[in-house]
């Protein structure tokens, strides 16, 4: 029968300190009171943490290699999230020195993330959240930092908030792919194009968009964006959105699809008739994005690689855990991917 190994949380629980207490504990590091020190040790040492009590300068290096760390991510129907979570899950069991859990609350809703936050502090070394860009965030991120967890970002950032590092693509630039392929695609003419995004409360959103209108402003100032909506990563919502969208403006000629829901843009423009003669551009390739490539509904997607973005996630934040020196953030690929160079 496995038994599941004791972590930093479970002694600072026992012991009744932060995790950032035992850590300077157990790597013999000054400021903290004797008698703190003492029951810390005795706590690590019945719950097997180190290998003899007696000599409290000998940890089991074993043991202290196991980390604790949670992430948070939005719960719905998006398809690229989902694998996230997958991956995450997959790359925590390969490594036997990590212990990973993962919290899906309703996304767009800063209170909830801010709750979930709150919930976590004091119970786990370290937290990897898809951050939305709020001020409740940023206060729940401050108070975790401080109690000791180490916090870490991925897929969309949030500005002024101690982190050990942000995972995931340059968003901004992005957006500007996405924009000058559409402008292409359309040959520089006049068209009408029009946007949908999740939430502009995700920062990653955000910069898409502000990227996608920078390049169509500089490099094809005869495309107009005439829409802009927010469907909340919902595929539901971005259906009857595109269908509203293709009866107020019959000549649209191009769809950049910030977020998810590609499934509802894809359905509404095949409805319609108009799947070969808009032309739709949208992010991550999962099994419904490919198909879409591959019928010709749509024409481009923008992929980040959540396998990579997974290991690293956990790579990082583990790191950060141990005190370790952390180098510069990893830079995830940004892949354009048509129907002729679909990966295998």
């Amino acid at each position: 029968m496995n038994v599941l190994r004791a972590t930093l949380v479970d002694i600072a629980r026992e012991a009744g300190v932060s995790t950032a207490t035992v850590d300077r504990v157990l790597n013999r590091r000054p400021g903290v009171k004797d008698r703190t020190r003492n029951r810390v040790f005795d706590v690590a040492a019945r719950l097997g943490y180190i290998d003899d009590s007696t000599d409290p300068l000998k940890p089991d290096m074993s043991a202290q290699a196991l980390v604790e760390m949670d992430f948070v991510l939005p719960s719905g129907t998006n398809t690229f999230i989902l694998d996230l979570a997958r991956h995450l899950e997959s790359c925590a069991l390969s490594r036997p020195d990590v212990r990973a859990n993962i919290h899906r609350i309703e996304g767009f809703n800063p209170d909830e993330l801010a709750a979930k936050l709150a919930e976590l502090s004091g119970r786990t070394q370290g937290v990897g959240m898809i951050a939305i860009d709020h001020p409740t965030v940023r206060e729940a991120i401050r108070s975790l930092s401080a109690a000791g967890t180490s916090v870490l970002t991925l897929v969309s950032d949030i500005s002024n908030v101690p982190r050990v590092g942000y995972i995931g693509i340059d968003n901004r630039a992005a957006g500007r792919l996405a924009g000058y392929l559409l402008g292409r695609l359309l040959q520089g003419r006049p068209a009408k194009v029009a946007l949908l995004a999740g939430s502009l409360s995700y920062r990653g959103h955000e910069e898409r968009e502000m990227g996608f209108r920078h390049i169509l402003s500089e490099a094809y100032p005869k495309l107009s964006i005439v829409e802009m909506r927010e469907v909340r990563d919902d595929l539901e919502r971005a259906y009857h959105e595109v269908k509203t969208l293709l009866v107020r403006h019959p000549d649209i000629a191009g769809i950049y699809n910030i977020g998810a829901g590609n499934r509802g843009v894809a359905r509404a423009l095949e409805e319609s008739g108009r799947s070969n003669d808009v032309v739709f551009i949208g992010h991550e390739l999962t099994d419904y994005s490919r198909r879409f490539l591959l019928s010709g509904t749509m024409d481009v997607v923008i992929d980040q690689n959540p396998r990579v973005e997974a290991r690293e996630a956990i790579d990082r934040l583990s790191r950060a855990i141990r005190g370790e020196i952390m180098p510069a953030s990893p830079h995830i690929r940004v892949q354009a991917i048509f129907r002729e160079n679909i990966p295998e």
